[in-house]
């Protein structure tokens, strides 16, 4: 990055600034002066981008978009809000955030909720990957899954529905994750394309049942999927979670553990089974003997 080129970034910015702040002229309305402004903002922000100052960037297309809102450009305005979180995602989460959802708020008037869904995708990302806020993730996906299904993209409403439920279930919110997970099994069923995966929800179902150490919800709920898809009853994720249910209702670890590493053996357990796994262990170790 040359002096010359940060000089200038700073220079259009500068320009920018003054034209938004001026007067309109005798042959000019405000809303032309706010379309200058927005552009001088947008070439700023594009210079900031390429010489790496992504703060500077996202602080330019910020003001971009408030000048487009200014003069009634609603869709470069929301557009400008877009390529400012993008700059902000950067090293500045919670920047990033802001600027999505006012990106969200223009396609939402917009009737645009195909849109809206992706940029509540992307915040549900950054709450998750970068400040670690697993409720706030959470609430993202499910809003994001609701706008996905009212436009009738069932697969990808299902995907944040799924990351919801597993977020549940890491805070332990396990009622709230069984329903998810059942909501997502119920419309995979419906397509030879998903019915494979269902085994997969309702495994994880049956877990968060049995980390409640809600044995009789459990010994339930693992009927009530076997009445809904019978060629459940046959795959090893119902053997497994059912040895599962028998070891934690008899208080037997050794069962637990061999339950465990026999399923391991062939489907090799993913962070998720693992930690939910690991609280259902220590739950035998607490309360032995459950019924």
């Amino acid at each position: 990055m040359s002096n010359k080129e940060r000089d200038d970034a700073f220079k259009l910015l500068e320009k920018a600034n003054k034209k938004a702040a001026s007067s309109a002229g005798w042959f000019s309305s405000a809303s032309t002066k706010y379309e200058e402004a927005g552009d001088l903002f947008q070439q700023a922000a594009n210079v900031f981008k390429l010489l790496k100052m992504f703060k500077e960037a996202g602080d330019a297309f910020s003001r971009e978009a408030e000048c487009r809102e200014k003069c009634s450009e609603t869709s470069e305005a929301s557009n400008a809000w877009w390529n400012a979180s993008k700059a902000y995602k950067r090293g500045f989460p919670d920047l990033a955030i802001q600027a999505l959802n006012q990106t969200i708020q223009h396609l939402v008037k917009g009737g645009r909720f195909r849109q809206a869904a992706d940029r509540e995708k992307e915040i549900a990302q950054i709450y998750l990957q970068e400040t670690n806020d697993l409720q706030r993730a959470c609430d993202s996906f499910l809003r994001a899954g609701e706008w996905y299904a009212g436009e009738d993209a069932t697969a990808t409403a299902n995907q944040c529905y799924k990351d919801a439920a597993d977020l549940c279930a890491d805070m332990e919110q396990f009622p709230q994750a069984i329903s998810l997970y059942e909501r997502v099994a119920d419309h995979s069923l419906g397509s030879n394309l998903t019915k494979y995966s269902v085994k997969e929800y309702w495994l994880k179902a049956l877990l968060c049942a049995i980390a409640m150490q809600d044995i009789v919800t459990a010994r339930r709920a693992a009927q009530k999927y076997v009445s809904q898809d019978n060629a459940f009853s046959s795959t090893r994720e119902f053997k497994f979670a059912n040895a599962i249910i028998e070891a934690v209702d008899a208080g037997d670890i050794e069962a637990f553990t061999g339950a465990v590493f026999e399923f391991d053996q062939i489907t090799k357990l993913d962070n998720w089974k693992t930690a939910i796994l690991l609280k259902i262990k220590k739950g035998i170790q607490d309360e032995p003997g459950l019924t």
